[in-house]
């Protein structure tokens, strides 16, 4: 009896600890569901929310192909909330020489845009025909964005003359048969604004004069230097392809940008 009742001890620790490890495998199941609920991943997914629409005044426009000696350029803007969020040149002189420089003048140019939200941009050293491009084309987006106020810009100062004005004096009442006179939009520099009025007969412009242009202190000078030979050179070329003049960066781009409103009103 002594030495069977140890065994009988043993098989029945042995029947406990196999029920409890049958209770424990029994029981984890049924813990699963809960963790699987407390990971699950669509609650997150669900709450990074798509593009939103965009607002008001939000969209993409295209400015006006502008042609230059090296070839076109064109701007298209990103424009949200009434203010440029991107800028890109769908258009841009290539090919040679070309190349090199459109790959190191757009990105800058594109970036001076939206910092700038206007077209008073610097024109990029090297490359004065594709800046000059790019202002035109950016500024004729700009002017589809906000047509009311370019409309109503134009008419201001109408009367106002200044120095170093008309290379063929051609007044408003003077112009006969077949010729023109146009006045530019106002365009916006950093030291004032400039405006452009042009007389075209035959296609080709016959005079060109500036009716505003930056004034006060330092301007004064840098205003009856610059403005006579931008006027000789606006008749010279017959188109706004003019170079800037050395020292008057914001009035020659202003200028370029009048004389070329003032253009298209003539159909270029």
């Amino acid at each position: 009896m002594r030495k069977s009742h140890p065994v009988r001890r043993a098989v029945l620790a042995g029947a406990a600890t196999v029920s409890g490890i049958v209770l424990l495998l029994s029981l984890k199941p049924a813990s699963d569901p809960g963790a699987a609920s407390a990971a699950g991943g669509a609650p997150p997914a669900a709450a990074q929310s798509p593009q939103g629409g965009r607002g008001a005044g939000s969209g993409t426009v295209t400015g006006d192909a502008a042609a230059t000696q090296y070839g076109p350029v064109q701007v298209r803007l990103t424009v949200s909330g009434g203010k440029i969020t991107g800028a890109e040149a769908v258009r841009a002189p290539k090919g040679g020489q070309s190349d090199r420089v459109t790959a190191d003048a757009v990105p800058k140019l594109n970036r001076a845009a939206v910092a700038a939200g206007t077209a008073d941009i610097d024109a990029v050293s090297g490359a004065t025909y594709t800046s000059a491009g790019y202002v035109k084309s950016l500024q004729s987006a700009l002017d589809k964005v906000a047509a009311a106020s370019a409309g109503q810009d134009s008419g201001e100062g109408a009367g106002q003359g200044v120095g170093g004005g008309s290379e063929q004096g051609a007044g408003d009442g003077g112009a006969g048969q077949g010729t023109q006179v146009l006045t530019g939009d106002v365009a916006r520099t950093q030291y004032g604004a400039v405006q452009v009025r042009v007389t075209v007969s035959g296609g080709k412009i016959t005079g060109a004069e500036t009716l505003q242009a930056p004034r006060g202190g330092q301007s004064d000078r840098v205003t009856a230097d610059a403005v006579p030979k931008l006027n000789r050179a606006a008749v010279a070329a017959g188109t706004a392809d003019i170079d800037a003049v050395s020292g008057a960066t914001y009035t020659s781009a202003g200028y370029v940008k009048s004389l070329q409103s003032a253009l298209d009103r003539a159909g270029g």
